[in-house]
């Protein structure tokens, strides 16, 4: 057991207590997911409730003090290895945890977005017949996420990785019993799978070349053996990213992310907008010294989330659902995290993934209070209502939940760039860097911005202003203080969270917190991009606006959009990737699985075992007959058997010598 970097922090914490501390932002989640999961039916909805969540405060308030441990510490990092976990030829893979500006980073997003979204699932899963199994998923979901970014080497990354996987499929199809729940669970489980292949596999090729799995062996491997590495960097980087294709959602595995939203809404908030699918964006930006020995694969990544941002938001546009059209944003604001790591600016693209946690999941979690009271009319009436997550059943809720509203407007404001808030400053860093380093990104993420001010636009337009359209629109109530709560505190971070990496002094605190992991020159503030982007986020908010003011007066109204002809219908359709991958890929496979079922299974294998089994049972048929059960027959055949052994002697008696 080794504990590093430690000279600055306070003295009177010995080796054993040091790693109990350090592992505590784990083991709290962990300690509330086996009470739980134990005792959750006897202690009752309230209780349940309170310990996963004190559970998860408690491991931010851990993690907020090994932040601040961190930084006191002498190289801005803390290593802790509990003991060894594979000894196998020359694999050599310890426990081994650490704390640095990325990974604390991360533990604080995790934790702290988290605890807020547990606060939130209280009221939201309020008489929910497995409320005790929800806690017990999201508390297990924490300390997995929290185990792929503590670990100081792949294989504990990638034991986190698998474990968030397995979370993300509990959750997503929790609500078993409609069939479309446990079928989107399936293709974000398969999905990911395809992933994790490629990673797995680049994951082998670090091991091969540098002869570790652990960070900073591979990381000054690679630095001192630039040459060796420039023969495999290529496709190991290529590898880790279609791996970080899956988690993060990029072409072409991001199909899954939008039927995620089957799950109940805090999942979305939790795992598919602020945590499980910025896990790539994390292992690429731990792994940047790599990428940067594959300039070719760097070009690859920023080409690919671009395209996979301008995709999901010309999808966006057109979509009805209010969790669908947070995901296809989610896919969207992803694509320009990738893009950014692509184009080497790591730190734009984890600022980004800082204030899109907070953003997303006030949005997230403001759909799901939104969701929650339409169905309030419902169940007072005891009547099945409209479509409680069809915007166009939706209008005029602005005053009927007021709380809701302004919240959702902030994370809407920042979702679309608009300054000073969160979004802003996150957006126009990443933007900074397409202007100086890639034409073609930086021309399909201007063009993505406006589609996403302009789709927040109207699904602010078709929410909340006009009249209500359905009975359930007319009768919806604010949410419980338990689920307001959290989106007002979200809200505040909506705000707050881009002035913590202002452009200013050659560099933001986040530059200044990351150098001792990332080295990267800060580009600065480009004042004329600022002003461009805030003219095309609030004109495209604007002409939203404008399109959509008196676009809705009943729920069946045509979109004003239908006006674009085969482009709407195209969009509304997501452009048909899941029917083309259905095409060229599952009924092929299940087609070539069908033939070796039917011939190579069942008319080869089977027909061989079957066939030899049928031949002794037909052959001890007709040996069967001879225990006949009558001692006289026994007697006739020991007798015939003498009278043969007898006359096999006597006909050799005369060749004896």
């Amino acid at each position: 057991m080794s504990v590093n970097n430690l000279r600055n922090v306070k003295n009177f914490i010995n080796p054993t207590d040091m790693q109990i501390f350090v592992l505590s932002p784990i083991l709290f989640p962990l300690l509330g997911m086996l009470i739980n999961a134990l005792r959750g039916k006897q202690l009752g909805e309230r209780n349940v409730g309170i310990i996963a969540t004190s559970m998860a405060g408690a491991s931010f308030f851990m993690s907020l003090l090994l932040f601040f441990m961190m930084e006191r510490a002498s190289e801005h990092h803390l290593l802790v290895e509990i003991g060894p976990w594979m000894n196998v030829g020359s694999l050599h893979v310890p426990w081994g945890f650490q704390i640095d500006g990325l990974s604390g980073l991360w533990m604080l997003i995790i934790t702290g977005v988290g605890t807020l979204i547990h606060l939130f699932s209280i009221g939201y899963m309020h008489g929910d017949e497995r409320f005790p199994r929800f806690f017990v998923y999201l508390n297990l979901f924490l300390a997995s996420m929290l185990v792929l970014v503590m670990g100081n080497n792949y294989l504990l990354m990638f034991m986190g990785w698998e474990l968030v996987g397995a979370c993300s499929y509990f959750l997503i199809g929790f609500w078993y019993k409609n069939i479309k729940n446990p079928e989107a669970a399936r293709k974000a489980f398969v999905a990911n799978r395809i992933g994790d292949v490629a990673f797995v596999i680049g994951l082998m090729l670090i091991f091969v070349t540098t002869g570790s799995l652990t960070f900073e062996s591979v990381f000054k491997f690679a630095e001192e053996n630039t040459a060796v590495m420039a023969g495999v960097a290529g496709i190991t980087t290529l590898c880790l990213f279609l791996g970080a294709t899956g988690k993060s959602a990029q072409v072409p595995l991001y199909v899954w992310l939008p039927d995620a939203m089957a799950g109940p809404t805090p999942v979305s908030a939790l795992i598919h907008a602020a945590t499980m699918v910025t896990a790539g964006l994390y292992m690429m930006a731990r792994s940047h010294v790599l990428f940067e020995l594959a300039p070719d694969t760097q070009n690859f990544v920023a080409i690919i989330g671009a395209v996979t941002a301008l995709l999901a938001g010309l999808i966006a546009l057109t979509q009805n659902d209010i969790k669908k059209v947070l995901a296809y944003s989610t896919i969207s604001q992803l694509g320009f995290m990738v893009a950014a790591a692509g184009m080497g600016a790591y730190v734009a693209s984890v600022f980004h993934v800082f204030t899109h946690a907070f953003f997303k999941a006030l949005l997230f979690l403001a759909a799901g209070s939104i969701i929650h009271g339409m169905e309030h009319h419902a169940h007072a009436t005891g009547h099945h209502g409209a479509d409680p997550q069809d915007m166009r059943n939706m209008g005029g809720l602005r005053n009927k939940m007021p709380i809701t509203f302004w919240t959702f407007l902030i994370g809407g404001l920042a979702l679309a760039g608009v300054p000073p808030l969160a979004g802003f400053w996150s957006k126009d860093e990443i933007m900074v860097a397409a202007a100086n380093k890639n034409v073609i990104v930086f021309v399909l993420l201007t063009i993505t911005a406006v589609l996403t001010a302009f789709y927040t636009g109207r699904q602010l337009v078709m929410v909340f202003f006009g009249k209500p359209r359905t009975s359930d629109a007319e009768h919806a109530a604010e949410s419980a203080p338990t689920m307001t709560v959290p989106l007002m505190a979200l809200a505040v971070f909506a705000v707050i969270a881009g002035f913590f990496n202002l452009p200013v002094n050659g560099g933001g605190g986040l530059h200044h917190l990351l150098e001792s992991v990332i080295k990267e020159e800060a580009l600065g503030f480009n004042v004329i991009l600022a002003l461009l982007f805030t003219v095309l986020a609030v004109g495209a908010l604007w002409l939203a606006k404008t399109i959509y003011a008196n676009a809705y007066e009943k729920a069946d109204s045509p979109d004003p959009l239908t006006k674009l002809g085969s482009f709407y219908n195209w969009s509304l359709k997501k452009f048909k990737v899941d029917e083309a991958y259905q095409l060229i890929f599952i009924k092929p496979f299940y087609a070539f699985s069908s033939l070796f079922a039917q011939v190579f299974d069942l008319g080869g294998i089977d027909a061989t075992v079957n066939g030899i089994g049928n031949l002794v049972r037909r052959a001890s048929d007709k040996l069967r007959g001879v225990q006949t059960g009558f001692v006289r027959s026994y007697g006739l055949v020991m007798l015939a058997g003498v009278i043969v052994i007898v006359a096999y002697f006597v006909g050799n008696v005369g060749n004896v010598k």
